[in-house]
C-alpha cells in the first residue's frame, strides 16, 4: 500500500475536478465522510482496492492517482505501451510472471505487497542484466519504500475483475498487509527456460525477506541508488551495479 500526500493531493485535486465533495465521493464508495477527509489529509492508508474504487468514482485510471500520470490513451493500451521511449510492454508476460511468482511463494505470511514488487523488479532488471532483453518490460517507478511496478494497479484491477486474482488483507507483525492469491495457473509455455530460470532464482534469494529487509536490499542496487525519487528507473543502469548485486543469476 502507498501512503503518499502527493496521492493524497491528487485524490482532492480530481475530487474537486468532478465537483464532487467529500461525502458525495463517500457514498459513492460506500466510505463514512471521515475516511475521505482522513485520507485526503494523508493520515490514513489506502489499499489498492479503495484505490480502484476512488478511481472508478473520478473516471480515471489508478495511475493517474499513484503518479499524476495524464494521458487519453485507455487502459489496455497503456498496459501494452509503456509511456517512456516508447518501449513495449509485455502484459501477458507481466501477468504469467506474476501469476508463477505467487504460485511458488505466495502462500508464505511474509509476501505482502512490498515483498511481491521487490521480487518482479529483480526479475526483471537481473534478466535484463544478463541477457540485455526485457523479461516484461515493466517500467518500476523509486518510491519511498523501494520500485514499484507502474503497470501493477491496471493489472491486478484486470486480473480481479476476470476472477484470475484475488485481494486479501491480513496482520503481519502488527502491520497491515494486502495479499495476493491466484485463482487460474500460470500460463509458463509464455515464459521462457532462460526467463523461468532467473525468476527461480530471485525467488530462491529473496522471497524469505521481509518488506522492510528487501526495501532495504534494493536500496542498495545501482538503479535504484542513481534515480531521482518518483522518476522512472533505466533498466540501462544495471551495467553500473556492483556485489552483491552484480551477476547475481
Amino acid at each position: 500500500m502507498l501512503n503518499s500526500m502527493k496521492v493524497a493531493n491528487r485524490i482532492r485535486d480530481y475530487r474537486n475536478k468532478n465537483n464532487l465533495s467529500q461525502e458525495d465521493l463517500a457514498e459513492i464508495i460506500g466510505k463514512p465522510r471521515s475516511s475521505i477527509a482522513q485520507i485526503e489529509l494523508g493520515n490514513r492508508k489506502v489499499n489498492i482496492e479503495e484505490l480502484v474504487a476512488i478511481a472508478n468514482a473520478l473516471k480515471i485510471e489508478v495511475t493517474h492517482l499513484l503518479f499524476g500520470v495524464s494521458t487519453k490513451k485507455n487502459t489496455s493500451e497503456v498496459l501494452k505501451e509503456d509511456l517512456s521511449d516508447n518501449k513495449v510492454f509485455f502484459y501477458e508476460k507481466f501477468k504469467n510472471t506474476l501469476l508463477y511468482i505467487l504460485e511458488r511463494c505466495g502462500g508464505r505470511a511474509n509476501i505482502g505487497e512490498t515483498v511481491l514488487y521487490k521480487l518482479l523488479y529483480f526479475a526483471d532488471f537481473n534478466y535484463f542484466e544478463r541477457y540485455n532483453n526485457y523479461l516484461t518490460g515493466a517500467t518500476y517507478r523509486k518510491l519511498p519504500h523501494g520500485p514499484v511496478p507502474y503497470e501493477f494497479y491496471d493489472i491486478v484491477n484486470n486480473m480481479i475483475e476476470n476472477k484470475e486474482l484475488k485481494i486479501i488483507q491480513s496482520q503481519y507483525h502488527g502491520y497491515k498487509q494486502t495479499r495476493y492469491f491466484p485463482l487460474i495457473n500460470a500460463n509458463l509455455e509464455l515464459l521462457k527456460a532462460s526467463e523461468k530460470n532467473v525468476i527461480d532464482k530471485v525467488i530462491n534469494q529473496l522471497s524469505e525477506y521481509s518488506a522492510s529487509e528487501i526495501s532495504d536490499y534494493s536500496h542498495g542496487d545501482m538503479p535504484w541508488k542513481q534515480t531521482k525519487e518518483y522518476d522512472d528507473i533505466d533498466y540501462n543502469l544495471v551495467s553500473k551495479r556492483k556485489a552483491p548485486y552484480k551477476n547475481i543469476n
